[in-house]
């Protein structure tokens, strides 16, 4: 299990899986946002408590949600439900305590150009705090 909250506390989120990996994006949202992606679906096995805020770019797939008060992104939903009625959802990990997770890989997502997964190049979450 992992757990996350925003910088005021006021928004929570529990994985209940710890990841194998997390995901740096550089598409427009989320290199701009500075976040790193852990995976599940909403009210599975991700649960997420507080009131948030939702942004979707126009046209966009995925609302990203983040805390009103402080703005921290917290994690996103996908729009649509997938075929067994859930919604892929995304939790950001820097919003964790980075000794669980330090050791993990990044593996990198070309969201801006060619929509295709990147191979690792050897770095974990420790590379990426700094």
């Amino acid at each position: 299990m992992l757990e996350g909250t925003c910088h005021c506390g006021g928004v929570r989120w529990i994985l209940k899986t710890m990841p194998e990996s997390v995901t740096a994006c550089n598409c427009t949202s989320c290199r701009r946002f500075g976040v790193l992606w852990a995976y599940g679906h909403i009210d599975h096995d991700i649960d997420v408590t507080g009131e948030t805020r939702a942004y979707r770019k126009t046209g966009g797939t995925i609302d990203y949600h983040f805390c009103p008060k402080c703005g921290c992104t917290t994690h996103y939903v996908a729009v649509k439900p997938q075929e067994d009625g859930r919604h892929w959802t995304a939790v950001n990990v820097r919003l964790t305590e980075p000794d669980p997770i330090a050791d993990l890989p990044i593996d990198h997502f070309d969201g801006l150009k060619t929509w295709d997964d990147l191979p690792r190049d050897g770095r974990t979450v420790r590379d990426m705090w700094f």
